[in-house]
C-alpha cells in the first residue's frame, strides 16, 4: 500500500484513469465519490484547511504512475464538495477552497464538548487559546483554521451558548462560555 507520509493511500490512487475526468456518467460518479472521500480524509488527518488549485497539493499527482489531475478535474472534485456543504470557495475565481471535513455545526458541537470536558463552562478564553493553547493540544480544535473557528463560535453565540468579545487585535478576541 502506497503512503503519503503517514497517510495510507487507497488502491485507486495507482490506477491512471482516476487521474482523468471520466466521460461515462456512472464511472464519473464513482470517481467523484472516491476523490471526495480521499480529499476529506487526507485533509482531516493532515489538518489541512485550504487547498489552492494552482498550488502543489500532494493528492493531485502520483509520481509513481506519472499522473496528475488537471485543473478542470481538481475544480470539479472540489466543486462537488462545495455543493454538498463540505467545502467553500474562498474567492470568486475558484482558486482557493476552504475544506470542511466537519461542517460548521459539527465544529460547534466539538467546541461545546471541549468546553464541557475541560470544565470551561462560565469561563473566558481567547480565540487563540482555543486554537493553539495548551488546553486544546491533542484535540481536533488544536490548529483549527481561524475562519472555521470564528464561524462555529458565531453559530454558538447566536444560540446563546457564548459571547464573543472584541479586543484591540485579533489575538485579543475573547469568548465567554455560558454552557
Amino acid at each position: 500500500m502506497q503512503k503519503l507520509g503517514d497517510f495510507k493511500l487507497p488502491q485507486f490512487f495507482n490506477y491512471p484513469p482516476y487521474f482523468t475526468l471520466q466521460p461515462v456518467r456512472d464511472t464519473r460518479e464513482k470517481q467523484v465519490q472516491l476523490w471526495k472521500e480521499l480529499i476529506l480524509d487526507y485533509c482531516r488527518t493532515q489538518k489541512i484547511f485550504v487547498i489552492g488549485l494552482e498550488e502543489e497539493f500532494p493528492l493531485f499527482s502520483n509520481h509513481l504512475i506519472e499522473r496528475s489531475l488537471s485543473n478542470e478535474a481538481r475544480e470539479a472534485f472540489l466543486s462537488v464538495l462545495v455543493s454538498e456543504g463540505r467545502a467553500e470557495w474562498l474567492d470568486r475565481g475558484h482558486r482557493k477552497c476552504l475544506i470542511l471535513w466537519h461542517r460548521i455545526q459539527d465544529w460547534a458541537d466539538i467546541l461545546l464538548h471541549f468546553v464541557r470536558d475541560n470544565g470551561f463552562e462560565d469561563s473566558v478564553m481567547t480565540v487563540e487559546e482555543i486554537r493553539t493553547g495548551v488546553e486544546s493540544r491533542g484535540t481536533e480544535l488544536h490548529g483549527i483554521d481561524r475562519t472555521i473557528l470564528m464561524r462555529a463560535l458565531k453559530l454558538l453565540e447566536h444560540k446563546g451558548k457564548l459571547a464573543i468579545f472584541k479586543g484591540t487585535s485579533a489575538d485579543d478576541e475573547g469568548v465567554k462560555f455560558s454552557v
